[in-house]
């Protein structure tokens, strides 16, 4: 299938600026260094804990467990939290479960759709080498 002009202006549009990728990089740096240092098998909310910490060693600018309004035909019907924000325009949602599922997805996507942010990562620490856990979701028009 070949790409006409507009649909690689599309293309081009929907990818994440080069400061959401540096942001990106940084926090995924972090992400892997918590695993490191403290392997599978805890809880989320140790990683959580342990991510904070890294996140403020590296001056990378996070909000934790930020409170997202959740909007329905122009109406606030409630709120969603996504465990951080970084630079307010990446999402990140934590999970250490054996495997992750299709919700999990659906979930970050729901967060980058109520925020309007273009990216989202979704990182289980419940795995041998973290590359493997990491899941990078970029949100399309």
């Amino acid at each position: 299938m070949e790409m006409n002009r507009q649909d690689a202006k599309d293309a081009k549009r929907r990818e994440p600026s080069p400061e959401i990728d540096r942001l990106a990089y940084a926090m995924i740096g972090a992400a892997i260094e918590v695993h490191r240092v403290l392997g599978p098998g805890f809880l989320e909310s140790v990683y959580h804990q342990a991510l904070k910490l890294e996140f403020q060693m590296r001056e990378i600018p996070y909000k934790s467990k930020p409170s997202v309004a959740v909007r329905y035909k122009g109406h606030q019907v409630g709120e969603g939290e996504p465990d951080f924000i970084i630079g307010d325009v990446l999402i990140v949602e934590l999970k250490a479960v054996e495997k992750l599922t299709p919700i999990n997805e659906a979930q970050v996507i729901s967060y980058l759709r109520a925020t309007n942010n273009p990216l989202g990562f979704l990182i289980n620490f419940n795995v041998p080498i973290l590359k493997e856990g990491i899941k990078r979701i970029i949100l399309s028009s």
